[in-house]
Formats: structure tokens, C-alpha cells, sequence
């Protein structure tokens, strides 16, 4: 797989990501993290998604240990990490209620413990989940200058950042910010009309499309929409000779997005690497985002 400037101040990363953001309920965690980094790594699939709360705050730990026990150089790998989003477990009895945090104090303690649990010396990118509206954000934005200049980190991103909480965090930093995760697939478009998908690229990044199948409600929900979209899939299926789940994500492709892969089926994962092989013409994209909308512009 071709690998690829995450923007114009960015480092290169993998053209699919995998993320570790639906893992709360896998089944014989560690066993199926080794077998992932394998089909991801045979994929060439070389970037990985990390944050402090996936998987019941267990995923970076296991990942590292993975990785520990392989002959694969740390340089070869990309790694993004994040914290801001806490949400309660027995782990974590501090944590009363979800809520966001990007205080000084958490923001050092979350990037000690990654790297810790990552078994690395740096992190690649780090993200803030969402903005803590009640943030000090000089204060963070101080905080994130000062883990950069110690080594720990070496980029940094967001996620799930509207527009405006983006030029707002970036009025605080002198440092660029290089990726801002967000939703994109079929059945949820709304990057591309609330700015997000816009601003992403006028800022020189690639956007990373997390969900691009739509957590498997493209192929096999019941319901109005992801029924029509499919329809439509399926007649572009034959057409290209390719899955519908490939041709969905070739769509997303199309937008310059890169595809955050969470999904732990091997097929999928097989699906959306394989739909870098399909060219979409121009008027079938547009056939296929006409039926998000269910109706002709």
C-alpha cells in the first residue's frame, strides 16, 4: 500500500489506517491483536490509531505487546495516539461521568502512560479528542509546544473538531496541526455540508474517515437509507467487479480521505484495502452521493 504525506507539514503514514475505536467487545483481545497487525502489516498497512480508552483502556497495552515480540523496527511503524475523552470503568475510579479533558495535568499523564503501554519513546501524532469547552487552552496548547520539544510527541492532531474548534485551538499553538479525524462515510455526510471536509483541505491535510462502512450498516442494515445506498452499490458492483463495501469506501476515496479502519473482520479490512484498485468514475460518485440525500440535486 502506498504510503503518503498526511499534509504538507505532516509525516508520511499508510494510504488506510487501522484504528483500535470498536473494541470494546472483542473476543480474545490479545489473539485477535496479533492477528490484525499481521493482516494489516501483510496489507502494508503501517499506521495505527490508538487511544487511552479503547478497548476498556486495554488496546495500547496489548498493541505494544504485539509489537514487543516482532522483528519490526520502530521506524517502520506510525503511531497516533489521543486522550481528551474519559469515560468510566473499573480501571479508572477518578472518572464519575464521560466527559472531556485536556488539562495540563492529564494531557502529561496520558502521554506518559501511552508511551508506557505502547512500549515506545515517542508517539508519532497526538490528538485531542473533541474540545474540553472549559479547557485552558493557553495552557494546553503550552503543554503540547513542551511534549514536542522533549521528544515525546512529534506531531500533532485532532478529533471530532468542528471548524471553529479548530482555528481555535490553532490560534493557541505555533506548532501546525497536521490531521483532524472525523466521521465520513454513505450514511453520514455531514463533513461535507457543515465545513469540516473543506477547512481540512484548505489547511493542506488529508482528512481520516473513521467509520467509512458505516460500523457494517452499509451492507446489512434494514433500514430507508443504507437499503437505498446499497441499491445503488449493488448496481455499481458488477460494473467495477469489486464488493459494495470497497466501492463505498472507493467513494470516500474520491474525497481524498483516508479510510480508519475499525472494524475487527478480516474480510472488511480485505475490502477496504482492495478498494484502492477501483478507479470511481466522476458521475457514479455523484450517483452515489445523490442517494445519501435520496433525491437529485
Amino acid at each position: 500500500m502506498e504510503k503518503i504525506y498526511l499534509s504538507d507539514a505532516g509525516p508520511k503514514v499508510s494510504s488506510a489506517v487501522y484504528g483500535f475505536y470498536r473494541w470494546e467487545e472483542v473476543d480474545n483481545a490479545p489473539a485477535t491483536m496479533e492477528s490484525i497487525i499481521n493482516l494489516c502489516l501483510e496489507l502494508g498497512i503501517n499506521t495505527f490509531d490508538h487511544a487511552e480508552t479503547y478497548g476498556g483502556y486495554q488496546c495500547e497495552a496489548l498493541f505494544g505487546n504485539v509489537i514487543a515480540n516482532k522483528s519490526i523496527k520502530r521506524e517502520e511503524l506510525v503511531l497516533f495516539t489521543k486522550c481528551g475523552l474519559r469515560v468510566p470503568h473499573p480501571t479508572q475510579p477518578d472518572v464519575r461521568v464521560a466527559h472531556y479533558d485536556t488539562s495540563r495535568a492529564h494531557i502529561l499523564k496520558s502521554v506518559d502512560q501511552s508511551l508506557q503501554r505502547l512500549k515506545t519513546d515517542y508517539i508519532d501524532i497526538f490528538l485531542l479528542d473533541h474540545l474540553d469547552p472549559i479547557s485552558n487552552l493557553e495552557e494546553t496548547a503550552f503543554t503540547l509546544h513542551q511534549l514536542k520539544d522533549a521528544g515525546k510527541i512529534r506531531y500533532i492532531g485532532v478529533a471530532n473538531f468542528s471548524v471553529f474548534q479548530h482555528q481555535l485551538l490553532a490560534s493557541y499553538l505555533q506548532l501546525p496541526i497536521v490531521t483532524n479525524h472525523i466521521e465520513l462515510n454513505l450514511l453520514n455526510t455531514t463533513a461535507l455540508d457543515n465545513g469540516q471536509l473543506d477547512y481540512i483541505k484548505q489547511r493542506y491535510m488529508r482528512p481520516l474517515a473513521s467509520s467509512p462502512l458505516a460500523a457494517g450498516n452499509i451492507a446489512n442494515s434494514a433500514t430507508y437509507l443504507p437499503v437505498t445506498v446499497r441499491r445503488q452499490l449493488q448496481d455499481l458492483s458488477e460494473k467495477y467487479e469489486a464488493d459494495i463495501e470497497s466501492i463505498a469506501v472507493a467513494w470516500i476515496l474520491k474525497l481524498g480521505a483516508l479510510p480508519l479502519i475499525g472494524t475487527t473482520s478480516e474480510q472488511r479490512i480485505r475490502n477496504i484495502a482492495n478498494a484502492f484498485k477501483i478507479q470511481l468514475d466522476h458521475q457514479d460518485w455523484y450517483a452515489l452521493y445523490t442517494a445519501t440525500k435520496d433525491k437529485a440535486f
